[in-house]
Formats: C-alpha cells, sequence, structure tokens
C-alpha cells in the first residue's frame, strides 16, 4: 500500500513539473539580457569624457549607457556604439548645435600629435532645414578641437544628406585659426565622396542634383586622423569607393595673406561678413584634443531644422534627431605616415 502511494506522488510531482515547465515556457516570460554597454564594444572609452544631447555630462565611460543617447545595438551579429542626439536639446557654451560626442581626455599640441580612427555608419540626419544654409541635414563623425585661443576647429568631418536624397556626401573641414579676433574666421571644405560644404540649393527649399560618388545612409565607412610632426594625414576609405588621402599643414598656414583666401571661402562667406586672413603659424603650440560621435548641425536657428519646441520624444518621432554608429575606433599616438612630409 506504502509502495502504490509513493508511486502516485512521484507521478504526480512528475507531471506537475512537465506542466509547470510548459506553462513557464508559454507565458511569455521575458529573458533576463544582461546589459551591453559601449565600453565593451569600443574598449578605448576609459580615454574619453562625453556630453549628450539632453546636456547630461558623464566622465567616466566604463560600463556607461543611457538609453536614447549613448548605448549599444546589435545588428546581424555585429555590436555598434549608438550616438543619438535631437536638433533641439542643451548644447556646449561654445555651440548652438547638439551633441551625443566624446571629448578626449589628454591633451596635445601638433607637434606632438595623435591618432584617430573610425568605422561607422550615419543611420539617420535631420530631414528638415534650409537648402541653401551649408550645414542643414548635416552630423560632424570627428573632429579635432583648439582648447585654447579662439577655440576654433582644425577638422571636421561631416555627412550630409538632403531630404529626397538616396546618397549623401562625405566632407572635411578646416577652420582658420584667426589672426587677431575671431570675427572673421571661416572654414575650407574638402570633398571626399560627393559634395564639399560649400554646394547648396539654390534657395530654402530646392536642393542640388545628388551627388553620383556618394555615401547612403547606413553604408560603411572609415577614416584615420593622424597627426604626426605637426602635420595633419587623412584617410577615408569605404567598399565600392576609391580610397581618399589629404594632408593639410597644422603649423604653417595656407592662408595667411589675403591673395591665399579660396574662391570657395569668398563665395560662401564674403557677403555675410569680412574674411579674416589665419596667423602665419596656424594651430603651432597650441593645445588640441580628438572629438568623436554625433555632433548634429542642424538647428532651429540658422538651419530652420524643425524643433518642435525642444521636446526630444517628438523630434526623434519626426525625423529631427541625427544617429550614428560606431563598430571600431581608437585613439592614441601618432604614427609615421608612409610619406612623410
Amino acid at each position: 500500500m506504502k509502495k502504490s502511494i509513493l508511486i502516485i506522488v512521484a507521478l504526480f510531482t512528475l507531471f506537475s513539473c512537465k506542466d509547470a515547465s510548459k506553462e513557464n515556457t508559454n507565458s511569455g516570460t521575458k529573458k533576463v539580457i544582461e546589459t551591453k554597454f559601449p565600453s565593451a564594444i569600443i574598449p578605448f572609452m576609459d580615454k574619453w569624457k562625453i556630453l549628450l544631447g539632453d546636456g547630461t555630462y558623464v566622465d567616466s565611460l566604463t560600463n556607461y549607457q543611457k538609453d536614447n543617447f549613448f548605448y549599444v545595438a546589435t545588428e546581424e551579429e555585429t555590436n555598434w556604439v549608438v550616438y543619438k542626439t535631437p536638433n533641439s536639446g542643451i548644447t556646449s557654451r561654445t555651440s548652438s548645435n547638439t551633441r551625443t560626442e566624446l571629448g578626449e581626455k589628454a591633451h596635445w599640441i601638433p607637434e606632438t600629435g595623435g591618432k584617430l580612427t573610425g568605422t561607422l555608419k550615419v543611420q539617420h540626419v535631420s530631414t528638415t532645414g534650409n537648402a541653401n544654409v551649408a550645414s542643414s541635414y548635416a552630423v560632424v563623425v570627428g573632429q579635432i578641437h583648439s582648447d585654447e585661443g579662439h577655440e576654433n576647429e582644425p577638422l571636421k568631418i561631416f555627412y550630409k544628406k538632403f531630404p529626397g536624397h538616396t546618397k549623401g556626401s562625405i566632407f572635411w573641414n578646416y577652420e582658420i585659426n584667426t589672426e587677431g579676433d575671431n570675427s572673421g574666421r571661416w572654414d575650407f571644405s574638402r570633398a571626399v565622396w560627393g559634395y564639399d560644404f560649400s554646394v547648396v540649393g539654390k534657395d530654402a527649399t530646392t536642393n542640388p542634383a545628388e551627388p553620383k560618388d556618394g555615401i547612403e545612409l547606413g553604408e560603411t565607412f572609415s577614416y584615420e586622423v593622424n597627426v604626426h610632426k605637426g602635420i595633419m594625414y587623412l584617410t577615408f576609405k569605404s567598399d565600392g569607393h576609391d580610397t581618399k588621402t589629404f594632408t593639410k599643414s597644422l603649423l604653417k598656414s595656407d592662408f595667411a595673406t589675403k591673395s591665399k583666401i579660396p574662391q570657395q571661402v569668398i563665395d560662401m562667406y564674403a557677403s555675410k561678413r569680412a574674411v579674416s586672413v589665419e596667423r602665419e603659424i596656424a594651430y603651432a603650440g597650441e593645445v588640441n584634443y580628438f572629438k568623436q560621435g554625433a555632433y548634429n548641425q542642424a538647428n532651429g536657428k540658422s538651419t530652420k531644422s524643425e524643433i518642435y519646441g525642444g521636446d526630444i520624444t517628438k523630434q526623434y518621432a519626426n525625423g529631427s534627431y541625427a544617429e550614428v554608429w560606431f563598430k571600431e575606433a581608437t585613439v592614441g599616438k601618432s604614427t609615421a605616415p608612409e610619406k612623410e612630409l
């Protein structure tokens, strides 16, 4: 009798466990998914601080992420660090544009130099703006920024795509280190793929023709910024596109006299204000640092981009934001280029 009771109890327990297991499987119980931090994907995060598009400032990025601004996305088993920022948010003291962007903790002078690399794709730029304002529909994905003097930018790497176009442009700008006051400062732009900064629409609502050799949203490309012994060496690569290289001295100006100011600059700036010359030694001896991420160039003031009263949720829902994904990046000492100037 006791043996029969034990058998019945055992069978009841077995079937109860099976039913419970089935119930748990079908109940939609969520798996506990471990958070992936950007610092686990690109491990140089200890060398950076960050400013997010909502004004959040963080100087310790190991095991840090923030939803909707700085986080990890996985696509086809590849992990990407996402930098996302609205058209309108809380900005830095020197800019009217929002950013979710790293700022290098280490500082250096051009003579000492440094190297920054990134492999990335731009997933979104603002869909509103003024077609004849050069910074509309654009995001900066890498920079060199001065930390003294005028605090100008010897390098900004842009991605820009006009609404309705499939392909966008990648170009880089050099901002002069102005002689005297900074009221006459300007950028000189060089195209990588597609157009340079100066190509705009004929009016606020008319776009130029789509660039034939441009880069699409979601198309991967890479850049290397190598400042070695005061010379900036730039390399851009993307599958299906010609590799592009550029060199620019940061120690001796190309624009120290009025006659050396490029026609591109005169056409873009002279009708608006006076254009100054650059000091002869450019950025020599001046403290600089790298920046990387998404520095949104769209805003409600100069580009007339839609900002929905600054409501970030509405901006994200209606295309008023920039979003950039990086899967690889490095920062460190400069290296001697193959052909050193």
